[in-house]
């Protein structure tokens, strides 16, 4: 048992290196199940296929080298998933064998020289290189690098398929074989005949022969919610079941195909798009589900065009699968929510990759163009300004890391120096033990902000109105020790850098009182017709 046990210690370490392409506990998709049968069964070959690949390429070296007492760096090391360039330090997670370095790797080398192992780690080799799942791969990495739907008959931008760029990150589509069909439109003849914009309003009351969709939406003022976001926003998360030994069962792996399939982003549970019920337990919704609570006839119409490592330089490579049609769609309310990464990289000389003010003033008028030439007249444009990040070091350094909770060895100051390290950090600028260069890092940030801000107050634009809002996760902190909690448990445990379901949902819920304080004519009207929609239609067909 005690090998075994080892194992689990060592299997997180090939979670680390996800941590570069940065999101609530486990959630395993059970709506409309009756559409994704064949979209299930390509997870559960991935899945079923890397556990085995893994298996049979890793597994008896990783049980040989933890049976001679070897720790997960050495089998890191030696395995090649981790490497010491020259000149470089060496990078470690746990703390360094009793023995010289150098022995201890000649040590673990000769157990596994044998081993077919580092002439496939070394080949470059991955599951995608399998001949029958490489024109599944290539589909996959193009709906991903493109932020559109893998499955989309349609080609209208939606699917009915939840991960992959599904339903989870924009509303469901009702036809897709329609490509005039699709969440966010104006009603096609007011929906007498069929549901053209998948709100689940549609038909004729018989009592009077007036269509439903003019009776209970005409006048409400419909709109969409259009999230343009990082890894936040897109709410990336890593189960801390899934690399904590204590904590592993039987079901901890359950939500697993589900993430992957989303890029470890849980986008159904964001502040922004989440159309779930939320896992946390607190009162919050998303901005979604209070502009669908004001108004049913906005249901479905949302878009998460969030990207994991979304920064203002590179949003123009893939914000062509925003969809709206200035023409034949609802207005929309844009959060522009770009709040890490033109300050965060993971380079040892961080600083000089940092966004300057006057790069990012032009990413972002470029964006603004991008948007007037599509976004409906009476649209609305939000900036969140950048955080200053400081609170993660401050809240956070001094705690154990959840695969240094069993033996008390691994804090989070000694993960932000491993992925410092090995330059795969999320943000090195932030997650580090410098306090001179955490203070640069805020600088930036709050220089971009008033960037934002500036732009907000001055330029203006024919298709929507501008505003600037603080990302004051301050506030934030100070709410939720008021209700009885503590800083550090805001912040997703596993990377130690991303606002967790909670922060997102309470930021979320700070955003709306602040909008609907200030600029309600954001938000549109509330709708009286609510009660008689639901009553007609029920919960409108889901999510």
């Amino acid at each position: 048992m005690q090998s075994h046990w080892k194992i689990f210690m060592v299997v997180p370490l090939f979670f680390l290196p996800l941590l570069q392409s940065s999101a609530s506990p486990p959630y395993e998709d059970q709506s409309r199940l009756s559409h994704s049968n064949g979209h299930t069964c390509v997870e559960k070959l991935f899945l079923k296929t890397t556990c085995y690949l893994i298996i049979d390429k890793f597994g008896s070296d990783i049980i040989k080298l933890l049976s001679a007492d070897m720790n997960a760096d050495v089998v890191c090391h030696t395995l090649e998933f981790c490497k010491q360039n020259i000149g470089q330090p060496l990078c470690h997670l746990y703390p360094l064998p009793k023995e010289a370095w150098e022995f201890t790797l000649g040590k673990a080398r000769q157990i596994v020289k044998t081993s077919p192992i580092l002439k496939y780690s070394r080949s470059g080799s991955d599951i995608c290189s399998l001949p029958f799942l490489a024109k599944v791969c290539q589909k996959i990495k193009l709906a991903i690098e493109q932020s559109v739907p893998f499955k989309d008959v349609d080609s209208d931008k939606y699917s009915i398929f939840p991960t992959l760029r599904g339903y989870h990150w924009r509303g469901r589509d009702c036809n897709d074989s329609d490509e005039s069909v699709y969440p966010g439109r104006r009603p096609d003849s007011w929906d007498v005949h069929q549901d053209s914009n998948c709100n689940g309003i549609w038909g004729v009351d018989p009592k009077d022969g007036v269509p439903y969709e003019k009776k209970f939406c005409e006048g409400s003022q419909p709109r969409g919610i259009i999230l343009l976001g990082d890894s936040a926003g897109a709410h990336f998360h890593i189960s801390p079941e899934w690399i904590t030994a204590s904590q592993m069962s039987l079901n901890s792996f359950i939500s697993l195909p589900t993430a992957l399939t989303d890029e470890l982003d849980w986008p159904q549970l964001s502040g922004a798009t989440g159309f779930l019920a939320s896992t946390a337990g607190i009162k919050e919704k998303s901005i979604y589900l209070r502009l669908w609570k004001r108004n049913h006839c906005n249901h479905r119409d949302y878009q998460n065009i969030s990207r994991n490592g979304a920064s203002s330089r590179n949003l123009k490579t893939f914000i062509e699968s925003l969809s709206r049609n200035k023409m034949l769609d609802h207005p929309a309310i844009v959060i522009y929510a770009m709040i890490g990464n033109d300050v965060c990289n993971g380079k040892r000389d961080t600083v000089p990759a940092m966004t300057t003010p006057e790069k990012f003033y032009s990413n972002v008028m470029q964006t603004l163009k991008y948007l007037n030439s599509h976004l409906p007249n009476g649209s609305h444009v939000i900036f969140y300004g950048l955080p200053d990040g400081t609170f993660l070091w401050d809240n956070l350094h001094d705690r154990y890391h959840p695969l240094g909770q069993l033996n008390k060895d691994v804090t989070y100051a000694q993960l932000y120096s491993f992925l410092n390290c090995l330059q795969v950090s999320p943000c090195h600028g932030w997650m580090s033990s410098n306090k001179t260069l955490r203070t640069l890092t805020s600088e930036r940030a709050e220089q971009l902000s008033n960037t934002l801000k500036k732009i907000a107050a001055k330029e203006k634009f024919t298709n929507f109105n501008l505003f600037y809002m603080e990302f004051a996760f301050h506030e934030i902190i100070q709410e939720w020790q008021k209700r009885g909690g503590q800083p550090w448990q805001l912040i997703e445990p596993v990377d130690g850098f991303h606002p967790n379901e909670v922060a997102l949902l309470m930021l979320a819920d700070r955003l709306w009182e602040k909008v609907q304080l200030q600029w309600p004519q954001v938000l549109g009207k509330e709708n009286p017709f609510n009660p008689q929609i639901k009553e007609v239609f029920g919960d409108q067909g889901g999510h």
